[in-house]
């Protein structure tokens, strides 16, 4: 009781401590604002060089932060991403004091990444769940598409902002290679490493299934990066591998199904033989007996806590929780039956239309928003929340057009989702400005580690408290997600770039580290399919060695090139 009593007062602390950060830096936000319409922009001319391509490289010709602060005043390409101007809140307002700008925005980089998760965990994972039951897709089905899904929404969403929003597709390829490669050997790696002396082992053929479409995935990627443009259809045909991965683990479910209801069917008259029953499944009286199986469901019901007086601190950890709960909760519909309020979703029907048109103008228009635009979603908006009024009950959620209601979640919580990850690659954008590092190398390594921090975290546990169960579902999940990212997580952006392009092609971003990157993947994956059969499918240490050796390999390497250690470019 003492335990859990102290966890919930660590949860309630560190909520109370995001919230205040939160609130400080909305404030510093408008602050720096206010500040820029203020100061002085006399030296502009010269300050801008007019000989740097990028933000970072002027920036670094500068040396006060005066003149950096007035620097990116003047310069489009300083300007933000997302909806907060990171780089005017460091210079303008943390000019003096670097070393507290660097703790704000680091601290804001957590935060982003805890509503990105909790975004997914909380509003969009239980969109996809009951889309699924009330869609009745199989639980094959469900896991290959709707859970891959939820669980590689984060590096979906941040790869198509990358490739639509900022016009850094670099960032988004090297985000998304660099999460599958994180997974695929640092994360499967330590699970060898830490069961390697259990003796367990994986099913051959799911193993050699997964690392060889992901394989395949990486030698077209791999194709497409090497000639540097692709087209709509090149695009579509790069996402469809995805599809025949589905129907190819749709089909092999299908046998084994089949497979495992006879050898079930052939046990169950063995038994029956034991028992004195005729193998053929007649009795005395000439009459068939009816061999009937039934799968049993186990289900753990998780019991409330009883409801215990709050304290004062717990009444204000809600009250300054409400900026970062609040929007959401008010914006996404939720139709579960524990977490149901009339009111909430009324408002949330009213209001998700005005949050999608706000999206729209600041993706499309800029600065410049259109009233007609905001009059015609609060209109709708205002007839969707009395529908809600008239055809919903207080005490559960609707029975009659809950598909429409779940798709409605579904869609806001894809556009929460979306908005985050735009912040959230806007403020790794400005940060590689900031320290004159390239945004590839953060997409690389922060966004890559952020994105997979979750895989590490529920593999390994998984791994190692489930036995030869457990090992399965955590190393199918190693490589199936990194499938999924790889694909979807680049095929959607690239077929929304190159239809954007059509009829001509899309350029893809140079970046020499790509094919690095991919070359290094490919090999942890190779060695991953070579060691494992000849270890008997084994979770062997010399496996997880190999691969954690891969990886850090990779990543010294990278590091040193961007530190200036090792130049083996020229």
């Amino acid at each position: 009781m003492a335990s859990l009593f102290s966890s919930r007062l660590s949860s309630r602390s560190l909520s109370l401590l995001i919230n205040i950060f939160f609130i400080s830096l909305i404030y510093l936000h408008f602050a720096s604002q206010k500040s820029s319409r203020s100061g002085s922009i006399q030296t502009l001319n010269s300050l801008a060089g007019g000989d740097s391509d990028s933000c970072s490289g002027g920036l670094a010709s500068l040396d006060d932060h005066r003149s950096k602060c007035s620097y990116i005043r003047s310069q489009s390409k300083c300007g933000p991403q997302g909806y907060i101007d990171y780089l005017k809140i460091f210079f303008c307002i943390f000019g003096q004091s670097p070393v507290l700008g660097h703790l704000v925005l680091s601290v804001w980089l957590f935060v982003l990444f805890y509503l990105l998760g909790d975004t997914a965990a909380s509003y969009f994972c239980p969109s996809l769940d009951s889309l699924s039951k009330v869609l009745k897709l199989s639980p094959t089905m469900a896991g290959v598409t709707l859970l891959s899904l939820g669980n590689g929404a984060p590096d979906l969403f941040s790869s198509v902002v990358s490739f639509t929003r900022s016009n850094n597709g670099d960032f988004g390829l090297n985000s998304i290679l660099g999460g599958a490669f994180f997974v695929s050997s640092f994360v499967v790696g330590t699970i060898c490493v830490l069961i390697g002396s259990r003796d367990v082992s994986i099913d051959r053929n799911s193993f050699i299934r997964d690392v060889v479409f992901l394989l395949v995935a990486l030698c077209c990627l791999g194709l497409i990066i090497f000639i540097g443009k692709v087209t709509i259809w090149v695009a579509l045909c790069y996402l469809s591998i995805y599809l025949l991965y589905v129907g190819f683990l749709s089909v092999s479910h299908f046998f084994d199904r089949k497979k495992r209801m006879s050898d079930q069917i052939l046990r169950s008259r063995e038994d029956l033989a034991e028992m004195g029953v005729p193998l053929l499944g007649y009795i005395a009286d000439e009459k068939p007996v009816l061999l009937e199986i039934t799968a049993q469901e186990f289900k753990i019901v998780f019991e409330d806590p009883p409801k215990r007086h709050r304290s004062c601190f717990s009444v204000l950890v809600c009250i300054i929780g409400l900026p970062l709960y609040l929007p959401r909760r008010l914006t996404i519909p939720v139709v579960r039956e524990e977490k149901w309020s009339k009111p909430c979703a009324m408002v949330s029907t009213a209001i998700a239309p005005v949050l999608l048109t706000e999206l729209y103008c600041s993706h499309y228009s800029g600065s410049q928003r259109n009233l007609i635009l905001y009059i015609i979603s609060g209109s709708i908006g205002l007839i969707l929340g009395i529908l809600a009024y008239l055809t919903t009950e207080k005490s559960h959620p609707p029975k009659k057009f809950s598909l429409v209601w779940l798709l409605g979640g579904f869609t806001m919580s894809v556009t929460w989702t979306y908005m985050i990850a735009q912040e959230l690659v806007s403020l790794l954008i400005s940060l590689g400005n900031i320290f004159g590092i390239s945004p590839s190398v953060l997409g690389l390594t922060v966004l890559a580690w952020g994105n997979s921090l979750g895989d590490l975290i529920a593999n390994v546990t998984v791994a190692f408290h489930g036995g030869n169960d457990g090992a399965q579902i955590a190393l199918s999940g190693c490589y199936a997600g990194p499938l999924f990212n790889t694909v979807i997580g680049l095929g959607v952006p690239l077929v929304i770039s190159s239809l954007a392009e059509y009829p001509g092609v899309y350029i893809i971003p140079s970046d020499n580290s790509l094919l690095e990157t991919l070359g290094f993947l490919m090999v942890g994956l190779l060695w991953a399919l070579v060691i494992m059969p000849k270890k008997k499918m084994r979770l062997d240490k010399l496996v997880g060695g190999g691969l954690l050796a891969i990886y850090l390999c990779f990543l010294s390497l990278r590091l040193a090139r961007v530190f200036g250690v090792l130049d083996i470019d020229r």
